[in-house]
């Protein structure tokens, strides 16, 4: 099964949202299914198809997040993300000032869910596959 340190090596070499497919395609790789991500203080739970379950510790200072999700605002930061234009933190805590509490990813269907202080989902992203060379 997966490692920790294995998952932060991988997230190691993700340095803006334009690396996310990849970030993505190299857990897969090492047998994670899906994971979760709390925006509170960046801690993830990592789960493989089988049941195994891994929690990384948190990886910044608490993030206030706002009670309103604000989609809109949500869909420019990701976007911003995306092109390269934010780090993780940075990103994180704007995701926090757009009502997002964490998001969900799902390997297998290659979806990220971003979702608010209730568990709603907010708003459901396609992840691009990336080739394998």
């Amino acid at each position: 099964m997966f490692t920790i340190e294995q998952i932060k090596s991988a997230h190691a070499q993700t340095k803006t949202g334009a690396d996310f497919p990849k970030y993505v395609a190299d857990l897969k790789k090492l047998g994670v299914a899906a994971y979760k991500t709390s925006i509170n203080d960046g801690h993830t739970e990592y789960s493989s198809s089988s049941g195994f379950k891994l929690q990384s510790d948190g990886i910044y200072p608490n993030l206030e997040t706002a009670d309103k999700a604000d989609k809109g605002k949500l869909r420019h930061y990701i976007k911003n993300h995306q092109q390269g234009g934010s780090d993780f933190l940075t990103f994180c805590r704007q995701a926090a000032s757009a009502g997002i509490e964490g998001w969900e990813v799902d390997l297998e269907k290659y979806t990220c869910t971003y979702f608010d202080k209730r568990g709603e989902a907010i708003l459901v992203e396609s992840i691009p596959q990336v080739s394998e060379n």
